[in-house]
């Protein structure tokens, strides 16, 4: 199984969910979002196979935002707001909070 991480290696939560991955055998693409950020409309596509709203995707100490459209503008502008780690495989992307979470889609 392939999957990809968008991760950010200072975070626990995103080194936790790769371990996981990797413990599971999982051939993973490792993304570090803020060196590599996400366009807007991967971000869109991301929360749309997670079945979650943009807006949940932001980090709780990112600036409050009146609508989904704002929140992808802002994590485009600003991908430190991008609450981590997303992850995607061929069974859908599952935001890592909690990292046991991405059992979900292997």
């Amino acid at each position: 199984m392939k999957a990809t991480i968008w991760h950010n290696p200072r975070c626990s939560k995103s080194r936790e969910t790769l371990a996981i991955l990797e413990k599971a055998g999982v051939d993973v693409t490792v993304v570090e979002y803020l060196k590599a950020p996400p366009s807007r409309e991967e971000l869109a596509r991301l929360y749309a196979r997670a079945g979650i709203a943009p807006r949940d995707g932001l980090r709780k100490d990112a600036p409050k935002v009146a609508d989904d459209d704002a929140a992808l503008d802002l994590m485009a502008a600003d991908p430190a707001t991008i609450e981590r780690p997303l992850v995607e495989t061929d069974k859908g992307v599952r935001l890592g909070r909690p990292p046991e979470r991405v059992r979900e889609i292997l």
